[in-house]
């Protein structure tokens, strides 16, 4: 399973023609969106 997953990134990584540290910021901001999202809807009333 680790190795698809690995197959998967590189895949996205070259076709969207990212480096490493590129695509770490992406997940990095993915994140941040997604906990924003989380505490919005599910923290706050």
């Amino acid at each position: 399973m680790i190795e698809i997953h690995k197959k998967y990134i590189n895949w996205w990584r070259k076709k969207l023609n990212l480096s490493n540290y590129g695509l770490l910021w992406i997940t990095f901001i993915k994140g941040l969106i997604i906990g924003v999202l989380l505490y919005h809807f599910f923290i706050t009333k």
